[in-house]
């Protein structure tokens, strides 16, 4: 029972990163757009991301359910030496989420208070996906001092570090990558669907500068990222697949394919994730000084999982079937809107 709690954790962490990531990547498409098109992405964009704006946020209860519950130990350190980018992403996410729905639905619709909530919406849409990536670096980049004595080295170069930010920053690329693509497919017109394909041309550009900038502040901070990528066939063959999803993807757009090339997207994100993950898998955070937190010793007692894995297993069967339904009745809305 312990895999499939840790196969769910795992879940929900990569649904939470394609769905919520291309939901914060909205907003980060929206800060570099100029003021011509705004209206128009922000159009589009609610008919994208309104059916699971507040459902994306789900996986990411759900994967911090299964740590509290399921990896206490694990869990405690995270949120003691990464406490401050931790706030400052479920502030991004609060702030992000009010102005979301106020900007939408507040009945004094004046310019000056749209702008406000403009704002906090772009602005928290870039900086919620930089703290999300900026924890996933902390947590594999050896920083994380337990034995530290004082405040900076505990609570702050844990996670302010070169290698950490550059993460932070591939995420924000690949999170408006994410967006474009999903974006594309939602276009009502010709000249809508270029501009998000721009868009997403150059997030894919930029992402693979952050990406490259990763693996020089790996380098910087003797983290080697090179061996964990190409150092196994597993992770060799996820870069792989993803470069041909690439392709494949462009070749796509080229030809209108716009519903399959959302699922290209997620999967060439997916080997991404994978071709860095694997190597630190059943590590979960990596210590400085060479401990590590694993997830397959440092888990609650075989009781807990077991309940743990039962419930989760249990409200799957519930709660799968009702988010497609929610997405499916808001598409077909959209569509027959169209029609």
């Amino acid at each position: 029972m312990l895999y499939v709690v840790i196969t769910f954790l795992f879940l929900a962490i990569l649904l939470y990163f394609l769905l919520g990531g291309a939901d914060f990547g909205a907003g980060i498409i929206e800060l570099f757009t100029s003021e011509g098109n705004k209206s128009g992405t922000r159009k589009i964009m609610y008919q994208a991301i309104g059916p699971i704006w507040e459902a994306n946020h789900m996986w990411l209860i759900i994967a911090i359910v299964i740590m509290f519950v399921g990896f206490p130990v694990i869990y405690s350190d995270m949120c003691t030496y990464l406490h401050i980018p931790m706030l400052v992403m479920l502030l991004g996410i609060m702030a992000r989420g009010t102005a979301f729905a106020f900007r939408s639905y507040d009945a004094i619709k004046g310019e000056r208070t749209q702008n406000f909530y403009n704002h906090i919406f772009v602005y928290s849409s870039f900086i919620t996906p930089l703290f999300l990536g900026i924890i996933a670096g902390s947590a594999i980049s050896r920083q994380i001092d337990v034995h530290a004595v004082r405040f900076s080295s505990a609570y702050v170069f844990s996670w302010l570090n070169y290698f950490s930010v550059a993460v932070g920053l591939f995420t924000v690329a690949l999170s408006g990558y994410l967006a474009a693509v999903y974006l594309v497919g939602e276009a009502e017109n010709q000249n809508d669907a270029k501009r998000f394909i721009r868009k997403a041309r150059q997030m894919n550009v930029i992402a693979v500068v952050f990406g490259g900038l990763v693996f020089i502040t790996a380098g910087m901070e003797n983290i080697p990222l090179p061996y964990w990528i190409f150092g196994n066939p597993v992770s060799l063959s996820a870069v792989i697949a993803a470069s041909i999803s690439l392709v494949i993807q462009w070749m796509l757009i080229s030809k209108g394919k716009k519903k399959i090339i959302r699922l290209s997207a997620g999967f060439q994100v997916t080997m991404v994730l994978l071709a860095v993950g694997y190597m630190h898998y059943p590590n979960f955070v990596m210590i400085k000084g060479g401990e590590n937190l694993s997830l397959l010793t440092l888990h609650a007692t075989s009781k807990t999982i077991h309940d743990l894995g039962v419930a989760l297993l249990v409200g799957s069967l519930f709660i799968l079937p009702s988010l497609w339904y929610l997405y499916y009745s808001f598409q077909k809305k959209a569509d027959d809107a169209k029609h």
